[in-house]
């Protein structure tokens, strides 16, 4: 369920990346205000099938694992010139970046029981000005959840209990829009500011080379959260086609995104709630 102390976590990782955002997020569930936490897909980590958690009274069916993916194809950094040139390719990017959408795969894995809960969905953003975007996401699977940020505020809706909680980023608001676009249209020289980067060469994922970059938090507070942070962005498009969220414990949150869209125009609808007239407001500060 989500705490007061989950809701935190959860700005602080829209604080570090989006992906890390709705995943902690929608993962933890109702709030604490609601009786039933809402189900998640299952997946043993190492086990050679694969289940999902259904209602009560009906047995779980195993489903055969997925074909193990050909292995990425690796090209090693050449050293601090390469990282250079990434980071030069990521602001040119960021000076054309308008909006993207993308479908996603969020998988969040837990180390003490050894499960993987897996999450899909669709994903919004929008560049309203240099220092405001907007973002928004529609989970589809296996439980219906919507989260937006706009305006300061970042609401996640659940319409199986019908309710909104609410954190207002308040004085960190120039933060939290900072490193929103973490991976996805950010400018590259900003990430020294808060991080100690190291690229890790060339990699292929879904057909597409990408660079990969590992980044270590300065500030204490996050890196308590987020021990590292590995993105294998597109330079030439400005977006993360996967992520990375190394938590202290062993868990991480993984994100993969493919169908991208860029550029095009994104109906102001997406960032708003369809919520009810019965609808509760919860507010965390």
């Amino acid at each position: 369920m989500v705490t007061k102390r989950g809701i935190a976590i959860t700005a602080l990782a829209l604080a570090l990346g989006a992906s890390a955002l709705i995943a902690q997020t929608a993962t933890s569930g109702p709030s604490a205000t609601s009786a039933q936490a809402s189900p998640q897909t299952k997946t043993p980590a190492k086990s050679k099938a694969s289940t999902s958690k259904t209602t009560a009274k009906i047995p779980a069916k195993a489903v055969p694992a997925p074909a193990p993916a050909a292995p990425a194809k690796v090209e090693p950094a050449k050293g601090s010139a390469d990282l250079e040139a990434v980071l030069d390719q990521l602001d040119k990017a960021s000076s054309d970046f308008k909006s993207t959408e993308a479908e996603f795969v969020w998988e969040q894995y837990q180390k003490v029981v050894d499960e993987t809960d897996t999450q899909k969905g669709k994903i919004y953003f929008v560049r309203r000005d240099k220092d405001n975007t907007n973002m928004a996401a529609n989970i589809v699977e296996p439980d219906k959840k919507d989260l937006t940020f706009a305006e300061g505020k970042l609401r996640f809706y659940q319409p199986r209990i019908d309710q909104v909680t609410e954190y207002d980023a308040g004085k960190n608001k120039g933060e939290v829009e900072t490193f929103l676009v973490l991976g996805f249209g950010g400018r590259g020289h900003d990430l020294p500011k808060s991080f100690n980067l190291k690229f890790a060469g060339y990699e292929t994922v879904d057909g597409v080379k990408t660079a990969k970059l590992e980044l270590d938090p300065k500030a204490q507070k996050v890196k308590s959260t987020f021990a590292q942070i590995i993105l294998w962005v597109d330079t030439a498009r400005g977006v993360s086609l996967k992520q990375q969220f190394i938590e202290p414990s062993g868990d991480y949150r993984l994100a993969k995104y493919s169908n991208f869209k860029m550029n095009g125009k994104i109906s102001d609808e997406v960032f708003k709630l369809k919520t009810t007239s019965k609808t509760k407001i919860v507010k965390q500060q």
